[in-house]
This record gives C-alpha cells, structure tokens and sequence, in this order.
C-alpha cells in the first residue's frame, strides 16, 4: 500500500496534469510510479521523462536498456520497477526466461547481455572505483565508452525511480513478478 499521498491523474490540474495527459497518450495510463512522483514534483517527474527521452534515443538497444532497469531494479529490491520493467523488457523482445537469468545475475548465453549485466552489477553493488576488468569486459563484449556512458545514465534514471518506490511502497500496477 503506497505510503505517500497521491492525487488521482485525473483530477490534476495545470503543468501535472500535462505531463500525466502526455504519459497516458504515451502508454495508455499514467503508471502508479509516476503519479507518485508527479503528484509531489512535476519538475522532477518531467526531468525523468526528458532523462528516460535521452536514454532511449542513445546508442543501446531498447533490450540493453530494459537489461539494465531490470538488473538494477532487482539489485535494489524494487518490486515495483521489477514488475514494470519485465514487461517493458518483453516488449523489447526478452524472453521470460533471460529476464529471469539477468534478474539473478546469472548467464543468459548471451555473452555480450552477460558482459553488461556484470557491469551493472559492479556499478551498483560495490563502492568505490569500478574494477578495470569489469570496465575492459564491458568494452570487449562490443559496448563502444559512448555506451558505457550511456549506460552509467541508465543506471541513474532508474535507480531515482527505485528509491521513489522502495519509499513510497508503491502499489503495483503491472502483473507481479514471482
């Protein structure tokens, strides 16, 4: 049950409730998440998306990136961005059961997804300078330092929504993800 105050989207009014008229235009409704966050910061919410905007129009697959938002949601304990991003991630055109492997960190036999997956991994797992084979690994799988960068933002992105959700306790919208 959510524990932070959000307004039905359809009763916003004013800059929310243009951003939740664009999002439910986008994607048919305006996610849990994002009413949460737009209820309380319309500014934040409209830099997600325009940060979400950025990211997609970068260089990585729309499988790496729903690769990466699940491999982060998992990390963190994010049942909500779990669920969303499974099915965001077959849309994208992953199994179920690569979504299963990358949410456990295992092989997926697909070495270059595997390669990103370790990669997320270091960044959000441990502190500090990321290990060089990690970095050298990502590279050799076939991801260009544009994508390593692009990467590192992806990880970013998600991980604010994460901690929205983990706060909030955020009721899920999207199947639940065993």
């Amino acid at each position: 049950m959510s524990r932070l105050t959000t307004i039905n989207p359809q009763a916003a009014t004013g800059v929310t409730a243009e951003i939740f008229s664009q999002i439910k235009k986008a994607v048919g409704k305006v996610p849990n998440a994002f009413a949460t966050i737009g209820t309380h910061s319309p500014a934040a919410l409209s830099a997600l998306l325009s940060l979400d905007g950025v990211i997609s129009s970068g260089s990585l697959a729309e499988a790496d990136i729903e690769t990466i938002k699940l491999a982060v949601s998992e990390a963190s304990g994010c049942d909500y961005c779990v669920a969303a991003h499974t099915l965001m991630g077959k849309v994208a055109g992953l199994s179920q059961e690569a979504m299963k492997q990358i949410r456990a960190g295992a092989a997926t036999g697909d070495a270059k997804r595997d390669a990103l997956v370790s990669f997320v991994h270091a960044l959000v797992k441990t502190s500090g300078t990321v290990d060089s084979a990690k970095l050298n690994s990502v590279r050799d799988a076939g991801y260009s330092e544009q994508q390593v960068i692009e990467v590192c933002l992806a990880v970013a992105a998600i991980t604010f929504t994460n901690l929205v959700n983990r706060v909030n306790d955020t009721t899920l919208d999207f199947p639940a993800v065993p």
